[in-house]
Parts: structure tokens; C-alpha cells; sequence
């Protein structure tokens, strides 16, 4: 059953796409109940995405220190200053400039495991560096918002949200699935425990595009002639970092799985986490989660694409370092 969830999972998650999609548009007066259920659903997601990888290769992947410096470096250096390049081209509205910088400066940690393994990347090597993503995530976004938008703007943005989605989408899940790991070291009921959360992947990814999309889409759909802005932004960002990742991948001389992974960890956004912090953000600031769901939309159907380029055009093979030309001199 897991082997067959993993061989559909992209066909998986279109049809839940679409299954929201059609809950939006066709039962609009259902958002509401799909919106209490995102931070619960979002936290299973999390505990069983956490599980994936053993522990003891966990932790053995997270001793790569130059995959995990490249991917705290794309995410935290490169990847703002593209993001602030691309919002020049934006509306001075604050709701759409928040929700595009809360959506692209927040680094996947879910379904970019699927999403590179698919493209024959070092899945292994993502998933180790995700607690580390998610809590320079949660610490820097205030920063940026701050550095990008101003001082007002940020401090209308309360910090309870954050402190809450950390305990409830970070602490929690990762707490409970090392408590799963070291059960399954020394029990027979922990292991079954531990095969049973492994099925569980590709159905929850599936239920959190569900609830997100479908509680979102009534929004989208009433605000899209002024979001409409934001997507030439969210397919800029997608054509540009690919290209920026396979040349970090260069840089730091990785091989063709760890420059598949970096590619994948610069370019694919934390949307499906990030919701929570924007539906908790003041009522002048209601167009957010429509912004932010907008971009997972875009995403998922470049990530259809990217999975077949990267591997048959970007990262082929070995990307080779970049070297600086030998000036012959002249006497």
C-alpha cells in the first residue's frame, strides 16, 4: 500500500486539489469548518513527515554541514534579496506585499521531500535539515517583514501566533515522533506504531491541500482582480531559484542527489504552514491567507514541471564548480 501511495502521490494530491477546488466553489459555506481543522491537520502532517527518515540517519545526515549551510544560505541570504527584487513589481498594498513576503520567505519542510525524491534528489538529506529550516523560519520572518515593510507594519503582526504554531507545528510533532523512534527501538508495539504513521505521508499531505485550498479558495475567488498580481511574482520565483540553486549546487561542489535537494529546499515554500500565521493576522489584513494560498496553487503545478526538468535538463550530472579563468600575463 505504501509503495502504491508513493508511485500516485502526484496524481494524489491533484485530485485532492481539485476536490477542494470544487468544495470552494461549489459549498463555499463549508471554508469555515475546513479552516478550524488546518493547525490539527497540519501537525499529523508534520509528526509523520518527521517520521520518514530513522532517527539514526537523521542524525547522520545532519552532521553534511555543507548541504545544511547551502540551504540556510539559499533561503536566508539568496532568497530574500530575489523576493525583495520581485516585489518591486507589486502594488504598495500592505495585506499583498505581507502575504507574499510570509509565503515566499518560509522554506518548505513537507511535501518538498516528495517533491525531490520524485526528481531522484538526496530526500534523506531534506529531511534532516527541515527542524533547522523551521526554526530559522520562525525566528527571521518577523526580521524581514520588519527590514521589508517597515516598523508599523510589523508591529501590527502579534507574536502569539508564531509562539503558538512553534509549539503546535514544530515542538510538538517533532517531540512525538522522537518518542516514536525510541519506542520502536524497544518495543514491538512501537514498531508496528512506527509502520502504521508510515502509510500516512501521502494520505495527510492530501488532507492538508483539502483543508487549506478549499477553506481558502471563497477568498481567491472574491479577491482575484486584486491578487492577480501577485502570480507573475510566485512563476518568476519558480523559474528563477532553480537556476540559482543548481549554481550554489556548483559552488559548494555537491554531488547530483544533494544539488537535486538543494534546488528543490530553494524553491518550494512554506504555504501550508505559514497559513495559520496569516489567518491570525488582524482584519485589515484578510486578503493575506487568499495571497498565500494563491502561491500553492502555482507552486504544485510548477512542481509538476520541475520534477521531469530538473533531473532530464538542470542537474543531469555532477554540476561543475565554478572556476575563475588563468590570466596569462604578458611581458
Amino acid at each position: 500500500m505504501t509503495d502504491w501511495l508513493q508511485r500516485h502521490q502526484v496524481a494524489i494530491y491533484a485530485a485532492s486539489v481539485a476536490l477542494a477546488v470544487g468544495f470552494g466553489t461549489g459549498l463555499p459555506a463549508a471554508a469555515p469548518l475546513f479552516e478550524r481543522v488546518i493547525t490539527p491537520v497540519l501537525a499529523v502532517l508534520l509528526y509523520v513527515t518527521f517520521l520518514e527518515i530513522p532517527f539514526t540517519k537523521f542524525r547522520r545526515a545532519f552532521t553534511n554541514v555543507r548541504f545544511v549551510a547551502a540551504a540556510l544560505g539559499m533561503n536566508f541570504l539568496v532568497v530574500p534579496v530575489v523576493v525583495y527584487a520581485l516585489t518591486r513589481f507589486l502594488p504598495r498594498e500592505p495585506a499583498i506585499l505581507v502575504g507574499v513576503f510570509m509565503v515566499l520567505l518560509t522554506p518548505c519542510i513537507d511535501y518538498v521531500i516528495a517533491f525531490t525524491e520524485l526528481a531522484g534528489g538526496d530526500a534523506e538529506q531534506v529531511t534532516a535539515t527541515t527542524p533547522v529550516l523551521l526554526v530559522a523560519q520562525f525566528l527571521l520572518l518577523p526580521v524581514y517583514l520588519w527590514l521589508f515593510i517597515g516598523g508599523e507594519v510589523a508591529a501590527s503582526i502579534e507574536a502569539g501566533p508564531f509562539v503558538e504554531a512553534f509549539l503546535f507545528l514544530i515542538a510538538l510533532p517533532l517531540t512525538f515522533a522522537w518518542l516514536t523512534a525510541v519506542c520502536a527501538v524497544r518495543s514491538d508495539a512501537g514498531r508496528r506504531l512506527e509502520r502504521a504513521m508510515g502509510r500516512l505521508p501521502v494520505p495527510m499531505m492530501a488532507a492538508t491541500l483539502l483543508v487549506v485550498i478549499a477553506s481558502q479558495i471563497p477568498r481567491v475567488g472574491n479577491s482575484i482582480g486584486r491578487i492577480a498580481a501577485v502570480v507573475p511574482v510566485y512563476v518568476a520565483f519558480l523559474a528563477v531559484m532553480p537556476l540559482l540553486g543548481r549554481l550554489a549546487g556548483g559552488v559548494a561542489r555537491m554531488g547530483v542527489g544533494e544539488t537535486r535537494a538543494l534546488v528543490f529546499t530553494s524553491v518550494t515554500r512554506n504555504s501550508l504552514v505559514v497559513l495559520p500565521l496569516a489567518l491570525a493576522l488582524p482584519s485589515s489584513y484578510d486578503l493575506v491567507p487568499a495571497v498565500v494560498v494563491t502561491q500553492t496553487l502555482v507552486e504544485l503545478a510548477g512542481m509538476v514541471v520541475l520534477t521531469r526538468t530538473v533531473p532530464a535538463w538542470l542537474v543531469r550530472t555532477r554540476p561543475e564548480p565554478l572556476s575563475i579563468p588563468e590570466v596569462t600575463k604578458r611581458d
